[in-house]
């Protein structure tokens, strides 16, 4: 049990109160993760005099997220949905237009002589990582330290109502826990955007509940909050010896990587028993789509508008392949809305409603063909090679984790393919059967389905 006042977050640091709220919110450190960040680098820099000293002295200083990796490393992930995500850009973007400004603004806060040991770049990015790999989304909550309700806009008011929604810290927190039962739900990680976030005062570093491990469909305990504390229980029976384990939620190891440095292996059906990573997907850029099916005239004004539709009715430019054999019936659909003739785009405009996720002998060379494109985005899109690699004594870490989550990857491309050769022959069986095309074969789930997103910039 932790009381809450011990957690360290934006309210419960005493540096925004310091620093002042207005001049925090005109440096614009209210938004996004670099208030956060600095918050905790100065809490580490008061040394013993500091509240959570003891706390931040035991957090890890090494990481082996690819935000640390070389560039030679990192071609080793070409082709992955880690490449894009990373955010290295984005992030010292935040220190040298965020965060240096603010410190140079306050000399008494921020001593000349303690810059170039807990205010640098490489800190930045360090403490970021402890935020990404071991914080919690814990409710708001009444504290001592809370904002001047004067520097509160109707905004921020308005963003802050919902609680308990995973938004890219590394685990989630349960309503009280009084009933005895733990409520059991998924994190929301996969489908948050963390590099977007914009209100991050809900996120706070845990000390003794962000030790605990996390593992592949292995959770059993899980943190609840309380009005004045928070407290891990355990959810299922554990034996003595036993380990611990808390969520990140079932993620792919490319998100795995990304955020926390490692990767996800135990036996996979879709695999046939083989280690993998189940939640594993491979990300279809909706550009891919266009340039396959359109080729030469994908700029072409015509399509543009019909993109333009499409994204403006709620369709996304990201689709998802995960191990189900079953296809995002989203890709369908958009390949159809580019198929259409001029008299059929018209028509399904003024309708409102997405083409049917209709398979057949027109969608299913496309289809093969963006699946073909996908796997040479890779380094080598054999599946052989990578497995000849893993069996190497000799690799390092980096680059093992980086072969896992291609080839996790190339795995669900592969089956993606084999799902198309089996939907192929069925379509050839209706067609031999003399039904005149009365029966179809159907992509799985509704157009709208959730094995497609908005892409992650």
């Amino acid at each position: 049990m932790l009381p809450r006042s011990l957690t360290l977050s934006t309210q419960t640091s005493s540096l925004p109160s310091a620093f002042g709220f207005e001049e925090w919110r005109k440096h614009k450190l209210h938004k996004g993760w670099a208030g956060l960040i600095l918050c905790m680098m100065w809490e580490e820099a008061q040394g013993n005099q500091g509240k959570w000293i003891t706390y931040l002295a035991s957090l890890p200083t090494q990481f082996d997220t690819p935000i640390f990796w070389s560039d030679e490393e990192l071609q080793e992930l070409q082709g992955t949905a880690v490449v894009d995500k990373i955010g290295r850009d984005e992030a010292e973007r935040d220190y040298h237009e965020k965060l240096t400004p603010a410190i140079k603004t306050r000399p008494d806060l921020f001593p000349s002589d303690q810059i170039d040991t807990w205010y640098t770049l490489h800190q930045y990015h360090i403490t970021g990582s402890r935020i990404l790999s071991r914080s919690f989304n814990v409710e708001r909550w009444e504290s001592g330290i809370e904002q001047d309700a004067e520097h509160v806009t109707e905004e921020d008011s308005n963003e802050n109502t919902q609680a308990n929604t995973s938004i890219g810290s590394a685990m989630d927190v349960d309503d009280s826990a009084d009933s005895g039962e733990a409520v059991d739900e998924e994190s929301s990680d996969r489908d948050s955007d963390d590099e977007e976030i914009e209100d991050t005062s809900d996120i706070a570093m845990v000390p003794m509940a962000d030790i605990l491990n996390a593992r592949y469909d292995s959770v059993n305990a899980k943190l609840f909050y309380e009005k004045h504390h928070l407290q891990m229980v355990t959810t299922k029976p554990i034996k003595a010896g036993e380990q611990i384990f808390n969520t990140y939620g079932d993620l792919p190891n490319s998100d795995l990587l990304r955020r926390y440095g490692h990767v996800d292996l135990v036996p996979c059906p879709h695999l046939k028993g083989s280690l993998g990573n189940p939640q594993d997907v491979v990300e279809i850029r909706a550009d891919l789509v266009v340039n396959v099916v359109c080729g030469d005239l994908s700029t072409d004004e015509t399509y543009r508008r019909r993109i333009d539709w499409w994204l403006d009715e709620g369709g996304d430019d990201v689709f998802i392949i995960d191990a189900d054999p079953v296809l995002p019936a989203a890709l369908t659909s958009f390949i159809r809305l580019l198929l259409l003739t001029q008299e059929e785009w018209e028509k399904t405009r003024e309708k409102g409603r997405f083409p049917k996720a209709k398979f057949d002998h027109q969608v299913s060379p496309l289809l093969r063909r963006i699946f073909e494109m996908r796997l040479t985005s890779y380094q080598s899109p054999d599946l052989e090679v990578d497995a000849k690699l893993l069996a190497s004594e000799s690799l390092t870490l980096n680059k093992r984790h980086a072969i896992v989550v291609r080839l996790g990857e190339k795995q669900i491309l592969a089956s993606a393919l084999e799902t198309l050769r089996f939907m192929d022959a069925a379509l050839s069986d209706v067609g031999g059967n003399g039904s005149k095309g009365k029966r179809r074969v159907a992509s799985g789930g509704t157009t709208g389905g959730g094995k497609s997103k908005k892409a992650r910039h």
